[in-house]
């Protein structure tokens, strides 16, 4: 059931599907928050949800996603395949040009995706194990050539997955030591102008922009505010005209949503379905026990985070595949908050109160709660359990490096599992230096079989047999907790036009979004 807000979201969702077009206006800045603080600004090299956010408007993709997840053009203005599945070319615009005056080309493409994804990016590289060749046939041409049909292929070129960067910046060099990871040079409608650590970062008009008329804003200004208290304050005295997903305490909404001018959607999630979870440590200690993470799993009151913390927005998830990903294997038995059976198999495991470390994670006073509800509930079926609290680069670095036993994070989905949910299960993408791959380092040798059969199977029935049973075993496993299907709101002044209008929402909404002042 719907609580009051979920409901007042939906219906003003609704509205605006029926609000009669205007004409855009030209000029004016939008005041917005970015919270946390990103770690680095170069998609593809960093992947945390704020840089995706700031990002997203300075870079580009080959493909944008509608909120049906429909593909349109972006850097691609057209493509085609084979009808064998397995040739996909890309046709690409003409006349962009980088924002240093280089004009982009097929060799950015090659390079992006062969070179620089293949070395940074786990969410490319799920998908390039199924490329078997990228060729530039010329200057405005991109051959991708598969080993066998992926079906989910065309969905993987949003910019915050498949980003084009800058081969004549990038080649050669030491790629997360490179001097233009401090001014990235993206082709996106907005330049990146400045950058005042603690408190502002500033985005321009990029009048270079390939598309005509756009952008209509003459820049974004991304406002640092550490303190949730003041972010709300700031939207409320008029300091901010937009609040993006998680950037105001979930307790803070109701109260928001109701100030005069105020439109908010639950729009502009579609493509990438966050999905929240607790990594668990497969390799050592408690947590290396399939019998104390479903322990875990039955000792979390999900409900309780869902309705109180979350004010109700987003769905408990059945298992690893969430309500929005294709194949959800809907006759697995649900782990119902379940003390008794926690502590049955906790005794049967044997556990003798080792200590257990949780590492929240630092996007908010929500999520600190969140962790302190979990806290709690671990100690009430008996689990020795201590918070270690962290930054942003921090928390990066703690589960790159593996240093933790069980700790929050969210994951996009990406509308298909093969692009978004095996990575955080396939053996072969266990690897330090990441906090987006197999963190927990889980390895079951017929879930591998299973994913990447599924993966190229044909047609969709076969896929869907193969992703049942490996959600089967996953289930039995709990190689990671599964917490919330997130719902993530933004709340927005009403004289702010057009600014979701993809898959990805204000990722890259700014670029089509005015000011009707």
């Amino acid at each position: 059931m719907k609580t009051p807000l979920a409901t007042a979201i939906a219906a003003l969702a609704l509205t605006s599907t029926f609000a009669i077009a205007e004409e855009p206006k030209s000029g004016g800045t939008i005041n917005t928050i970015i919270q946390p603080e990103p770690p680095g600004l170069v998609l593809g090299m960093v992947q945390n949800a704020p840089t995706r956010v700031v990002a997203g408007n300075i870079y580009e993709g080959l493909l944008r996603y509608s909120t049906d997840l429909e593909p349109m053009p972006q850097l691609a203005e057209s493509w085609d395949v084979s009808d064998d599945g397995l040739t996909w070319t890309f046709h690409l615009r003409e006349g962009v040009l980088w924002h240093d005056g280089e004009p982009f080309t097929s060799a950015d493409v090659v390079f992006s995706a062969d070179v620089f994804h293949r070395e940074l990016n786990p969410s490319a590289r799920a998908v390039l194990q199924h490329v078997e060749s990228i060729e530039a046939t010329d200057d405005h041409t991109v051959v991708f050539t598969l080993s066998a049909p992926f079906g989910p292929f065309l969905l993987s070129f949003e910019a915050g997955t498949f980003t084009m960067v800058p081969k004549h910046l990038y080649e050669g060099t030491d790629f997360r030591d490179n001097e233009h990871n401090n001014h990235p040079i993206g082709t996106g409608a907005f330049k990146f102008e400045n950058w005042d650590r603690g408190t502002v970062i500033q985005l321009v008009r990029n009048d270079d922009y390939y598309e005509d008329d756009l952008p209509y804003l003459d820049g974004i200004n991304w406002h640092i505010i550490p303190d949730g208290a003041s972010r709300a304050v700031a939207y409320e005295n008029g300091t901010v005209d937009v609040l993006p997903n998680g950037t105001v305490e979930n307790f803070d909404i109701p109260r928001l949503a109701e100030m005069d001018n105020t439109c908010i959607t639950d729009e502009g999630h579609e493509y990438f379905s966050p999905f929240a979870m607790l990594w668990m440590n497969n390799r050592e200690g408690p947590t290396a026990d399939k019998r104390f993470r479903q322990a875990v799993m039955y000792a979390m009151d999900r409900e309780f985070a869902r309705d109180v913390l979350w004010n109700g927005l987003g769905n408990v998830p059945l298992s690893a595949f969430g309500s929005n990903a294709r194949f959800q294997n809907d006759e697995l038995e649900p782990y119902d908050h379940n003390p008794d059976r926690a502590r049955e198999l906790l005794d049967e495991m044997g556990y003798d109160g080792e200590e257990v470390r949780l590492l929240p994670l630092p996007y908010g006073e929500t999520w600190t709660r969140w962790a302190e509800a979990v806290q709690q509930n671990l100690r009430e079926v008996g689990v020795n359990v201590r918070t270690q609290s962290t930054d942003v680069g921090g928390w990066n670095q703690r589960l790159s490096e593996w240093d933790y036993d069980m700790a929050f994070t969210f994951l996009y989905q990406y509308g298909d599992p093969a692009l978004g949910i095996t990575r955080s299960y396939l053996s072969d993408n266990i690897e330090k230096g990441s906090p987006w791959n197999n963190v927990e380092g889980y390895e079951n040798e017929r879930v591998d079989e299973l994913f990447n059969e599924a993966a190229t199977a044909f047609p969709d029935e076969e896929r869907e047999a193969l992703y049942h049973e490996a959600q089967e075993i996953i289930h039995e496993d709990v190689p990671v907790g599964w917490l919330l299907e997130l719902g993530f709101p933004t709340i927005y002044r009403c004289d702010v036009k057009d600014l979701v209008t993809s898959g990805v929402g204000v990722n890259d909404g700014f670029k089509d979004a005015w000011l009707d002042r």
